[in-house]
C-alpha cells in the first residue's frame, strides 16, 4: 500500500470535512444528476456515484471543485490512491490484457 509520511492526517481530515460540506451542495448535486461516471462513462445513476479526488488525499489533493469527480463505486474502489498519469497506465495495462487471446 502507498504510504505519504509527508501528509498530515489533521490536513486529511480536513479536507474530508470539506468533502463532505461539498457534497450538500447544487455543484455536486448537479455533477451527480446525469448519473455518469466520470472515468469509464458508464451510466450508473446519482445513487451509483461516489465522490473521487483526482488527485487523491494521501497523495496531497485538496477537496474542491477542481479535483473532485463522480465516480462509479468499481472505478473508485480500483482507483483508490492513485494520481491520474498512474490510473491512466492502470487501465492501458487493462485493455492491454482484454486483447490477448
Amino acid at each position: 500500500m502507498f504510504e505519504a509520511e509527508w501528509v498530515d492526517e489533521s490536513d486529511i481530515k480536513r479536507e474530508k470535512q470539506k468533502a463532505r460540506e461539498l457534497r450538500r451542495t447544487s455543484w455536486w448535486l448537479n455533477r451527480v444528476n446525469e448519473g455518469r461516471c466520470y472515468y469509464c462513462g458508464l451510466k450508473v445513476g446519482a445513487e451509483g456515484l461516489t465522490m473521487d479526488h483526482v488527485v487523491p488525499l494521501i497523495r496531497g489533493g485538496k477537496s474542491n471543485k477542481g479535483n473532485i469527480v463522480p465516480a462509479c463505486k468499481g472505478c473508485n474502489n480500483k482507483k483508490k490512491y492513485l494520481l491520474p498519469i498512474e490510473w491512466e497506465e492502470y487501465l492501458l495495462t487493462l485493455k492491454k490484457d482484454e486483447t490477448v487471446i
